[in-house]
């Protein structure tokens, strides 16, 4: 194990989680980064898809290039936060959204917490990501 690597704490009175960690430890040595909520926007700011799986891909994207700018890896995200503006879209679309967070993630879940929201604040937002990474 790297010094900078995550510690996954899963008590096993709280079961086995699926698709999240209950918890995960930093090392001491660390910095934390406090990633904003990334929506699917190119670089002009705009949503260009009303496609969910899309928006996810390039929301996820765009919480990658903040961590990798900051010197960080996707194994390195402690906390997500995904608000989504209908829960029935994200069940629907589970099985399209675990190939889009296989490449991404890989098989690092953090931390996680699932949240529908009745807007965001870009009216053609269907999902929003918010993070925090723990980097060397």
């Amino acid at each position: 194990m790297e010094t900078n690597d995550l510690i996954v704490v899963n008590p096993p009175e709280l079961g086995q989680p699926r698709g999240f960690a209950h918890g995960l430890l930093a090392p001491a040595s660390s910095r934390t980064l406090f990633v904003a909520g990334q929506i699917a926007a190119d670089a002009d700011g705009r949503v260009t898809s009303d496609d969910f799986i899309q928006q996810v891909d390039l929301a996820l994207a765009n919480v990658l290039t903040v961590v990798r700018a900051a010197g960080g890896r996707a194994e390195q995200i402690a906390r997500m936060t995904v608000y989504v503006t209908s829960m029935t879209l994200y069940r629907e679309k589970r099985p399209a959204l675990r190939e889009v967070w296989q490449r991404h993630m890989g098989s690092h879940y953090p931390a996680m917490a699932l949240v529908q929201v009745l807007a965001l604040v870009d009216e053609r937002a269907l999902v929003e990501i918010e993070a925090t990474a723990v980097v060397a």
